[in-house]
């Protein structure tokens, strides 16, 4: 291997851990977990029961407080099951939660359905996902350098 060249290592991804520090705001609350050994999502319980009518948002409870590591951001999807087979997902699509926030994680469920939905106290309701971000420089600039899609935008590379 010469000079330029990079050797790279897999390494499993679960070697790789950090500690995030979880605070319970309710005895109901259950810290995140995974659902297997390669989830790359924790799963997030619910601390309230209640009821999500359709089209309608509903901030359900999950009793934690976390303090993400600087340089982290928690990203909050929608469990895969829960939004096919009950149509229930985050009315935000993902939820960001930054480093520096200490109040409760909380779930902006809404209902897509025709039909209201139960919410139990301890169900799974949205998953987390703990990721590096990169803190940027805006620049701005007269032109952009030109590339092969140029300004084509939605449904230009085909559907």
């Amino acid at each position: 291997m010469d000079n330029n060249e990079v050797e790279l290592h897999a390494t499993p991804h679960y070697w790789s851990s950090m500690n995030v520090f979880v605070k319970k705001l309710d005895k109901e609350a259950e810290l995140p977990t995974y659902g297997t050994q390669s989830s790359a999502g924790a799963d997030l319980y619910s601390t309230q029961h209640c009821f999500i009518h359709p089209r309608e948002t509903v901030m359900i409870h999950t009793g934690l407080a976390i303090a993400l590591p600087e340089g982290t951001v928690g990203l909050v999807m929608a469990r895969s099951g829960l939004a096919t087979k009950r149509h229930l997902a985050p009315a935000n699509k993902v939820g960001v939660i930054d480093s520096d926030y200490r109040g409760e994680l909380m779930v902006a469920l809404h209902n897509h359905g025709d039909y209201t939905e139960e919410i139990f106290v301890g169900e799974r309701i949205a998953q987390l996902l703990v990721m590096p971000y990169y803190k940027v420089m805006f620049t701005e600039v007269d032109s952009l350098d030109d590339t092969e899609r140029g300004v084509g935008g939605f449904g230009s590379t085909g559907v």
